[in-house]
This record gives C-alpha cells, structure tokens and sequence, in this order.
C-alpha cells in the first residue's frame, strides 16, 4: 500500500515556531512531527509514499532524503502555486494505482491503520474518511455518518448552533484511486469543500471510521504545547524517546546532569545537553540536543530547542525556546511566552506572559517586555467573533493592535480603494477609530471617515459610494469595557467567512501591503452622509400616504446617533415627534437590562400619557426597534415581526417573509392567510441580511428587535422599519397598531437554557441528532422536532455562553412549558 503525506502548510498561526521552516519540520519532542508520521508508516508497513509540498519544500526533502536509510521509497510532488488538499494528491496520481492513504505531515497521531483499511474494504468504499469525537467540534470539520457508518453530511467548521456532531474529520482517508478522476487538473480544490460535497451528490460509497486512537492537529502554540506534553506522557502510541534513565525522565545519546540537579519528569533531554548544578526541572519539559542549563536554572513544563544557553538562575516557565537562543544570568521568561529563533537576553531582562518575540531580536539587560516584538497578537487563535472583532479596550484592543488590524485590512483590498470608517460616540471607539485609519493608507487605502452615524446609515452609504467596505467601532451593548470592531463588504453587509480568514492570515502572517511614498492613501471627510441616507430613505416609501396620516410618535433615540437622523427625517413625514434622550451621552452606549426596562416603562408612561398613535425605541446603534402601540402596551418583539409580516403582506401579496427557525408558527398562519411565504434562517443576523437579498423577500424579522425592509436596503435598519411600520399601518386605513396586534393568532412558545458545560456540548449535539435524527423536522439549526399540529421543540447550543437553549411551542402555556421541561432533561441526562 502507498500513502500521500500532505506537507505544503506554511503554519502561520504557529509563528515564530514557523518563521524559517515549514509546519511539517516543526519538532514534537525528539524529532520533526513529519518524521513521527514517517515511522508511523513504517510501523505499518508502508514503505512508499508521496509527499506533496508547497511552503519551503527543500528543507523536508533535504530532512526526508529519498527514505532509503528506513528501507522506505520517498518520492515528492511540489506545488508552484497552493493546489489545496485534493489539488495537491491529484499532482501524484500518476504514482497511485490501487488502494491509498492520504495523511497530514503535520499531525500527531498513532492510528491503527490497517484497521481503517480493513474496514475501507469490508465496506467496499470508495473513500473512508478517519473521524475522531472532540469537545469544541466547531474548531473543524463536523462528518455526520448513519448508523452504518456512511457519510451523509459534512459542516465545514460550523457554528454552536449548526453543530450536529462532535464528529470531526481528521484529514486522514484511505482512497481508491478512481475518486481522482473527479478532481480538475492543475486546480485549487479542496477534499472536505469540493471533492466530498460532490461525491456525496453522486452517492458515491463515502464511510467514516470513528478512531479512539490519538490524534492532535498541531494548529496553534497551545496544540503544540498539548501534544509534546501528550508524547512525554506516553499518551501515544509507538514513538520511541529513547533510553528511560528512571523517574519518567528519557535521554537520547550523551547527556551530562550535575548530581544536585532536580528532575522531575516527565522529560526529554536530546543528545549533548548539559544541566549544571542545582539545576531544577519540572516536566513535561523538552530539552533538544547540545542546549545548557546553567547552574541554578529553573526550568517548568517547557519546550527548548536545540543549541541554547539557559544562563545561571534564569527561569523558564511554560514556555517555548526557539533554536539557538541565548538567555543570559537572571533572566525570566513567563506563561506562553514564545522567543523565536536565535534570540538573545540580556542580564535580568523579563519576558511577559504571552509575548512573541520573532527571530533573531536583541532584549537588552534588564529590559521587561510586555508587548510582543515585532507582532503582539497575545496569543489569540483567531481575530473574529459574532461580532467583529472583540475585546477588552486598552487590554485586548489597544491602539497598536488596531493600527496592524487596519493594515491587515487594507492588505486584502485593491490598492487606491476607499473604505468608510465610523464610530460611536465613546472616547474608547474614537481612540481605536484613529489607529485603524492610521493603518489603512500604509496599504494604499483611502480612508473615508463618517464620523458617527448610526449604523444603518453608514451599511447604506458605504453600499452606495464608490467603496469596498466600512468599519464601525463600538462600545458593546453588553460590557462597556468591551469593543466591538464590526467590518462590512462593498454592499455594507457582514463579511463573509472566508474573507474574515483572509484578514486573519495575513494579520498572523504580519504579511502586511506597504506601498510606495506616492501610493500612501488619503484620509478625508465624507460629504452629506447622513443626506444620502435620508435622500434613498424618502425614495423607498411612500411619503405622501405617510403625511397625510399626520401621526403622532414618541421616540427614544437611547442618547445615540440616531438623534440626528430619525426626528428630523419623520417629522419631514409630517409626523408630531415627542424625542426622548435626544442627547448624546457616551455613558449611556452600554446599559443593563435593568436600565433598559426602566426606560421602556418611561416610553410606555408617556406614550399612553399623551395619546401617541405608536412608541419606538432605537437600541444606541440603530438597528433594534422597541415598540409600544396606541394603547400604551408593550409589544413584544415577537408580536412586532408578526403584526409587520401582516401588514407587509396586506400591501404585498404573495411575498415572502424570512424569520429564524425559533419563530413561532404564527408567521406560517399568516402567510398562508395572506397567501404568502415563509423561508426560515438560522438565528444569526448575516444570514438574515444574506436571505433578504432574494428580490422575493419583502420582510426579514428575528424577533429579538431586527428588522429588514430590502425594497430599501438589504440589511438591519431600525430607523427605516419605524416609517416602514406607519407607512404600512397608514397603508391600510389608518389601522392602529393595537388592532393589529389583536388579530394577529394566539400562540405560546416557552423558552429555556439548559447549563451544559463546553467540553459536552458536541457530544450533547451529536446524541441528539443520533436519536432524532429520522424525526426532525429541520436541517436549518439545532435539533427541531415536530411533536403535532402547532406543537415543536427546537435545541440549539448557544453561541457565547455554555448552555443549550431550548424553544417549544404548543396551544397553552402549560403544554409548552411541559414540552420544554421533558426535552430540557432530555438534554441534562445526555451530558453523562
């Protein structure tokens, strides 16, 4: 049997392990992980293989040689440009001619393999995919297999809420050659993105093989980290460390330990090392060949490569040593610190917790280095969330972070593009405003600065200027020590997930565009933005039915932006405006809850107090709508999206509205009295402004206070949907709201979060969808189950926080709070 080892990955997120080398030649204890790989097929009696490579090819064929030493036969097929994981097996098909394995260069594993290709064969697949259960399956690629084994569904690195298994595919699969016939030549494709999804079309005999055996991606410093530690603890099977000289301690050739020295296993020390007196040594702990520990060192849970000097009662604690650094008398280097090849410090110089430092960088004599040199990504995996990018301001988010945001930003754009650039009204968004649009013209980007408008208005202008994008910064809504970074594409929609990784890689890479004196970009004002806005508002309604209803509004504008733009632009609709905290004020940006309701009671008081036809209230970046009616009630959000999708559909028959799969039934009720449509979403606001783009669509609605009107714009836009709600009230005679709301049908949903640790929530998912699998009703998210006429249940893991939510609907309250409670322990006695 022949395999191919898939070697080309460049290992940005493990810089500055990486700077200098390729991922594959990166050492996990007392060799390169692709050398394990290597013995691991030999082990198995593979003795030919291809390695396919793209990223510094030279230095793992100078390290592999042509594998005669091991009596292997090592042939090598190199990329010119990047082909993608099948791209790239698809350059060596002319040297497979029967059954294969195709595995990663740079994983650690110790894989039964003939017992992956007995199975291949007993099931007579065409590919079998290696599956292994983990406790965050979002980090991969989730393979939903049936009880046989057959592969049905693949979630390429899925949300909580999408996740269906905590079965994720490990890049290792045995092959018949005849599945390269479906890949094009010369191509970048992709196994789990494009060669699987289409054999899953053609029904092509697909099976996963769930291993217990080890295996670890070495993605990121932490992997790195855990499976060294895992090898030290024996926790992997078949590699060889070496000559155990007792207390877990392994040497490997000549190594010299001062009798008062204290180890402490377990450890690796490689050929040469020399650990001088009083030395103290915690493990796991890795010492590669001819590096010295001087006398009094202190050395705990570390990885320290070849040729290194630890100087006299220096400490290292938990952290990495790069090839060839000097650490001289005193020093200290912290928690998940990282010092990069050839490194040199000072007498008493401190390295912080979490600093990079790259290669070949000089700290001088007591010096304490807090921030990374050259890139100070402090560590993290990855720059985006839910919601942009996120964190604490002036710790996570400090301004020389958001400089190289922006020029990351910048690099993934046309050179002499224009980007929009806007805020809210804190000092903490003002401040990171300015570094990121100080980064932006190093990459020859325009910035064009909107000051601070609500959100909508700058999604509209930035979709209708000659733009490729906009950023917001705020302050979250829910922590005021938090910022949010929200980016937008040319159309001022969310970013698209693979243009997020994007921006990622070359942030990590620090890959940064910096352009010529006379390509820097400019930075200038934008002209009449919030006139656009209004001009394109105006056209989208119909202005004269609006005025000749002359209503009356109280509007709360929640001390944010949206003061400059929604009082004016309803009054100009011939509306009587009451405007409640009109002013801006930055400390009102992020409130509690308990604050909100406070103020949605006042707007209720003074709604009812002076006779107002409607009551809005604007969440502070304009998006969220709050109503009260005419009779002073609140409406809940829920009820609000019902009682637009009514009215939408009174004015446009034969629509389509979109709402989350946690909707209640009631929309399909009314669709199908109104002869319209209902299309359901996942709960994400990206997918709703992604489905609104549909010219079918006349309203999107979550329910939690988003709305769409795409006749306008495509995206959430708070201050539209409030002259959208008395357009279409006055569309219809005049209605009141209150009247509305009465007719629309009764229903009760429950909702409910169940605690569910994060380690168990794949598992929970995966159980779930295993017992349900044949019976639910939805593929959208989460488990749906239809229970009869109007009654369901729908579990979802929630995104932020490590619960699953649970949504049930039925006739009376009772029943659905009995439907939540049954499937809420359903959910409890599925975590054991």
């Amino acid at each position: 049997m022949k395999a191919v080892v898939m070697a080309g990955g460049a290992g940005s997120r493990l810089r500055p392990l990486t700077v200098g080398r390729p991922k594959p030649i990166v050492p996990i204890v007392n060799k390169p992980v692709i050398g394990h790989i290597r013995d691991l097929l030999c082990r198995h009696d593979i003795r030919e293989f291809i390695v396919t490579l793209q990223y510094m090819p030279d230095q793992i064929q100078d390290y592999l040689g042509d594998g005669s030493d091991y009596g292997m036969s090592i042939k090598y097929s190199v990329e010119e440009a990047p082909l993608g994981t099948a791209g790239s097996v698809k350059n060596a098909q002319s040297h497979l001619d029967d059954t294969f394995l195709v595995i990663s260069g740079d994983a650690v594993t110790d894989l039964d393999i003939g017992a992956v290709v007995a199975w291949h064969k007993a099931h007579q697949a065409q590919v079998t995919l290696v599956l292994r259960r983990v406790k965050e399956p979002p980090e991969y690629g989730v393979v939903i297999t049936d009880g046989e084994g057959r592969v049905r569904s693949f979630q390429e690195k899925p949300s909580w809420g999408e996740v269906m298994s905590d079965t994720v595919n490990t890049g290792i699969y045995i092959l018949e050659p005849s599945v390269l016939d479906y890949i094009p030549h010369d191509t970048p494709f992709d196994f789990s993105k494009d060669l699987f999804p289409r054999l899953l079309e053609l029904d092509e005999p697909m099976y996963g093989y769930i291993t217990q055996d080890y295996w670890t991606d070495v993605g990121n410093l932490a992997e790195y980290m855990q499976a060294t530690a895992d090898v030290l603890r024996r926790a992997v099977k078949g590699i060889e460390l070496g000559e155990h000289i007792g207390g877990d301690i392994w040497t490997e050739g000549d190594v010299e330990i001062a009798p008062d020295a204290q180890l402490y296993g377990p450890i690796f020390l490689g050929h040469g090392v020399k650990i001088k007196g009083k030395v103290i040594i915690q493990g796991p702990t890795v010492i590669r060949p001819f590096t010295v520990i001087d006398n009094r060192g202190y050395i705990d849970r570390s990885i320290i490569w070849r040729n290194c000097y630890i100087g006299e009662m220096a400490e290292v604690r938990g952290a990495i040593i790069c090839r060839s650094c000097n650490l001289k008398s005193r020093t200290v280097v912290y928690e998940g610190a990282v010092l990069g090849d050839g490194t040199s410090m000072g007498e008493g110089a401190v390295i912080h917790p979490n600093v990079k430092i790259w290669p070949g960088k000089a700290i001088d004599g007591s010096t304490s280095v807090r921030n990374s040199i050259i890139w100070g990504s402090q560590g993290r995996r990855t720059l985006f969330s839910r919601f942009g990018v996120s964190g604490l301001v002036n710790v996570d988010l400090t301004p020389e972070f958001a400089a190289r945001l922006g020029a990351a930003y910048a690099s993934t754009l046309p050179r002499d593009a224009t980007v929009t650039i806007n805020r809210d009204v804190t000092r903490s968004a003002q401040m990171l405003k300015r570094a990121l649009i100080a980064g932006l013209p190093s990459a020859g980007i325009n910035a064009l600065d909107t000051k601070s408008v609500p959100i909508p208005v700058l999604r509209y202008y930035t979709a209708n200027e000659q733009t490729v994008g906009g950023i917001h910064i705020r302050i979250s809504p829910f922590d005021s020590r938090v910022v949010d970074i929200r980016f937008y594409d040319s159309e001022g929609m969310n970013l698209s997930k693979s243009t997020e990784r994007e921006i990622e890689r070359v942030f990590f890479r620090e890959d940064y565009r910096r352009v010529y004196l006379d390509e820097i970009g400019q930075i200038t004002d934008a002209p009449i933005v919030t006139e656009r806005y209004t001009e394109g508002y105006f056209k989208a309604l119909d202005v004269n039915t609006i005025r000749g209803a002359r209503y009356n509004l109280v509007v709360d504008c929640a001390n944010a932006s949206a003061s400059a733009v929604l009082p004016s632009a309803l009054t100009d609709l011939h509306c009587s405006i009451v405007a409640l905290n009109a002013q801006l004020d930055e400390n009102r940006m992020s409130i509690t809850r308990d604050e909100f309701e406070h103020g949605r009671d006042q707007l209720r008081k003074i709604t009812q107090t002076l006779n107002a036809d409607l009551g809005v209230r604007l969440d502070v970046g304009g998006e969220r709508v709050f109503i009260v009616d005419d009779q002073g009630r609140h409406v809940s959000e829920i009820q609000a999206a019902a009682a637009l999708a009514w009215l939408a559909l009174r004015q446009r028959p034969k629509g389509v509205i979109v709402v989350p799969v946690t909707a209640p039934h009631i929309f399909e009720q009314i669709a199908a009295e109104m002869g319209g449509e209902v299309w359901r979403t996942r709960l994400d606001p990206a997918e709703m402004m992604r489905m609104a783009r549909r010219e079918e669509v006349i309203l999107a609605a979550d329910g939690l206070g988003n709305l769409i009107f795409p006749t306008f714009h495509p995206s959430i836009d708070g201050l539209f949907a409030v002259a959208k709600l008395i357009e279409l009230l006055a569309f219809n005679n005049k209605i009141r709201l209150s009247e509305v709301v009465d007719r629309l049908p009764n229903f009760q949903r429950i909702e409910r979060r169940v605690d569910c640790p994060w380690d168990s929530r794949g598992t929970v998912m995966r159980r779930l969808h295993e017992r349900f699998g044949q019976v639910r009703n939805s593929l959208v998210e989460g488990v749906q189950l239809s229970l009869g006429e109007r009654e369901w249940v729908l579990m979802l893991p929630n995104p932020d926080e490590p619960f699953v939510n649970l949504y049930a609907e039925a006739d009376s309250t009772a029943r659905a709070t009995m439907i939540a409670e049954e499937y809420a322990n359903i959910v409890r006695g599925m975590m054991s």
